[in-house]
C-alpha cells in the first residue's frame, strides 16, 4: 500500500514538474553592457521582444520629390512653418504627415474642405506647433537625439492622439484636510506601486531636482527626505517601463551616483529629461488655450509627453530606425535651397491655395503628440534611478538629472558632473552619448548648497497667480466684482513634497 502511494506520489510530482515547466517563459535573452559581476546587463523576454519588434516597424519612405520648382510660400496662402520648401517637397511632406497621423480621416483633419488657407480647425493651429517643436529637436537636440531623429510617426503611430501620454493627475479624493501626497494608491503610470503616481508634473514639466543623493555620513547641506526620494523612485520607475530597460542600462550597480562609472546613456538621458521639459513647456501645455475639453486632463492641461510617448516599451525609439533623415522638412534648415523660384514663373501665380496639397503645412502631428518627443522619450534614458538618495544604493536607474555642468543652468542644483561623458555610446546610434562639451563639465558629486533650499515644484497656474506685494496693493483699490461665481470642486493636485526644516549646523568640536 505504502508503495503505491509513493509511485503515485512521484507520477503526480512529475506531472506538477512537467506543467510548471511548460507554463514558464522561454529563457531570457542576456545582453551585457558592463563589467561583470556587477549585474550590468539587460534581460529581454524572446517572446514580447518578437512582438515590440513587430509593433516598431516603420512605414516605406515616400519616393523623393523632384527637384525644381517654386517655393511654398510663394505658391500657397498662409504656409507659416514649411514655405522654405519647394512646392514638390511640400507636397511630399503633407502626404507623409497624413500617413503619420490621421490615415483615416485624411486631409479634413487639420483644414475646412478645401479651403486650405483656413486656419478655422484647431487641429491645424495645433499640428502647426508640432511641425516647430519637431523641427527644433531634430536641429537642436541633437545631445539627445543624435543623428537619429524623430518624425510626427515616433509618437503617433498612425493615430490623431499618441497613445501614451499623460496630464497632472489629482488622483483619489482626499478630506480637506488631508494634503494627497501619492501613497496607498495604485500608481499604474510607476509600475502599479504605491510610490507617488504623478512624476510627470514636478520633474517633466517642473524642474525640481531629481538628484536625491547626500554626500556625508549626517544629513548636512542636504536635507532631502524620504518622501522626495520615493518621487525619484517613481520617475525612474517610469523610465524603466517606458524604456523596457533596467536600473543598470545607466547607473552602475555598485555606485549609483557615480558618473564616471555609469554608462553612455546616462548622459543621454540627462539631456532627454530637458529636452521633454522644453517640449512641455513650449509647445505642449500652451496648446491648452485651443484644444477641447475631450483633450484635456481633470484640471484643465493638455496631454503631454513623457518617455514612453516615443519609445514605447523600446530602447530606442522604433529601434533606431532613422526615418527623419529622409524628410528634409522636418529640419530648421529646410530644403529652401533645393531649387529657386524658375525665372519667368510669377510667385503666386501657380496655383493659388485652393490647390494645396492633401493638407497644409501644418496638417501634422495631432496637437498633442509632440511629434518629436521622439527620443524624447529619454532617447537612452534609461531607468531607474538616482533614487539613490533614498534607501540604500538601490536607487533606479537613471539620476539622468545630474549631469554637465556647462549644460545645466546656474541655479539648478543639480551640478552634474562630467566625467561620465561615454567616449562612444554603446548603443548602436550615433553620437547619443554627451557631446563634446559635457567632458569638460567637472565632475560635481557634491550637492550644490543651494539644494537645501529647494522650494517645491511650482505648480504652473499657481505660479502664474502669484504677484507682488505692490501688484497685490493696486488690485486691491480695484472695484470689486458684484457677483461671485457659483463655487465650483476643483481637485486638488498632488504636490512634490518639500525639504524638511534646515539641520542645525554641526558643532565644531565633538
Amino acid at each position: 500500500m505504502k508503495l503505491r502511494n509513493h509511485q503515485a506520489l512521484a507520477l503526480l510530482s512529475l506531472g506538477a514538474t512537467a506543467f510548471i515547466v511548460g507554463c514558464e517563459a522561454p529563457p531570457p535573452e542576456v545582453v551585457q553592457n558592463g563589467y561583470r559581476g556587477l549585474a550590468m546587463q539587460q534581460m529581454f523576454n524572446p517572446d514580447r521582444l518578437e512582438k515590440l519588434v513587430e509593433a516598431n516597424q516603420t512605414p516605406d519612405a515616400i519616393p523623393a520629390a523632384t527637384p525644381g520648382g517654386g517655393l511654398a510660400k510663394d505658391v500657397y496662402k498662409n504656409v507659416q512653418v514649411l514655405g522654405d520648401l519647394t512646392v514638390n517637397e511640400f507636397n511630399r511632406t503633407m502626404v507623409a504627415l497624413t500617413t503619420w497621423v490621421s490615415p483615416e480621416e485624411g486631409c479634413t483633419y487639420c483644414h475646412e474642405g478645401v479651403q486650405w488657407e483656413s486656419d478655422g480647425v484647431y487641429t491645424k493651429i495645433a499640428s502647426r506647433r508640432m511641425l516647430q517643436m519637431t523641427r527644433e529637436v531634430n536641429s537642436t537636440w541633437q545631445d539627445h537625439v543624435a543623428d537619429t531623429g524623430v518624425t510626427c510617426y515616433t509618437c503617433h503611430r498612425g493615430k490623431p492622439v499618441p497613445e501614451y501620454v499623460w496630464v497632472s493627475d489629482p488622483g483619489p479624493d482626499h478630506p480637506s484636510m488631508v494634503s494627497p501626497t501619492g501613497q496607498n494608491t495604485i500608481g499604474y503610470a510607476v509600475g502599479y506601486t504605491s510610490m507617488p503616481f504623478d512624476p510627470f508634473t514636478p520633474f517633466l514639466l517642473g524642474d525640481e531636482e531629481i538628484r536625491i543623493i547626500g554626500q556625508t555620513v549626517l544629513p548636512q547641506g542636504n536635507r532631502k527626505s524620504i518622501k522626495q526620494a520615493e518621487w525619484t523612485y517613481s520617475l525612474m520607475g517610469h523610465f524603466m517601463d517606458g524604456l523596457g530597460v533596467n536600473c543598470t542600462y545607466c547607473h552602475n550597480s555598485r555606485s549609483f551616483t557615480a558618473w564616471d562609472q555609469s554608462t553612455p546613456q546616462r548622459t543621454t538621458a540627462w539631456y532627454a529629461i530637458r529636452n521633454v521639459r522644453d517640449m512641455n513647456n513650449d509647445y505642449v501645455a500652451p496648446l491648452g488655450e485651443i484644444l477641447p475639453e475631450s483633450r484635456k486632463g481633470p484640471l484643465g492641461d493638455a496631454f503631454k509627453v513623457n518617455c514612453k510617448t516615443c519609445h514605447q516599451g523600446v530602447y530606442k525609439p522604433l529601434f533606431g530606425a532613422p526615418m527623419a533623415k529622409a524628410y528634409p522638412a522636418l529640419y530648421e534648415t529646410a530644403a529652401a535651397e533645393e531649387a529657386p523660384v524658375e525665372e519667368g514663373v510669377p510667385a503666386a501665380a501657380e496655383a493659388e491655395a485652393e490647390a494645396a496639397p492633401a493638407a497644409e503645412a501644418e496638417a501634422a502631428p495631432a496637437e498633442v503628440a509632440p511629434a518629436a518627443e521622439a527620443e524624447a522619450a529619454p532617447a537612452e534614458v534609461a531607468p531607474a534611478a538616482e533614487a539613490e538618495a533614498a534607501p540604500a544604493e538601490v536607487a533606479p536607474a537613471a539620476e539622468a538629472e545630474a549631469a554637465p555642468a556647462e549644460a545645466a543652468p546656474a541655479a539648478e542644483a543639480e551640478a552634474a558632473p562630467a566625467e561620465a561623458v561615454p567616449a562612444a555610446e554603446a548603443e548602436a546610434a550615433p553620437a547619443e552619448a554627451a557631446p563634446a562639451a559635457e567632458a569638460e563639465a567637472a565632475p560635481a558629486e557634491a550637492a550644490p548648497a543651494a539644494e537645501a533650499e529647494l522650494a517645491p515644484v511650482a505648480d504652473a497656474s499657481a505660479a502664474a497667480s502669484e504677484a507682488p506685494a505692490a501688484e497685490g496693493e493696486t488690485e486691491a483699490a480695484a472695484p470689486a466684482e458684484t457677483a461671485a461665481p457659483p463655487m465650483q470642486y476643483v481637485p486638488a493636485p498632488m504636490r512634490y513634497q518639500p525639504a524638511p526644516m534646515p539641520a542645525p549646523p554641526a558643532p565644531a568640536e565633538r
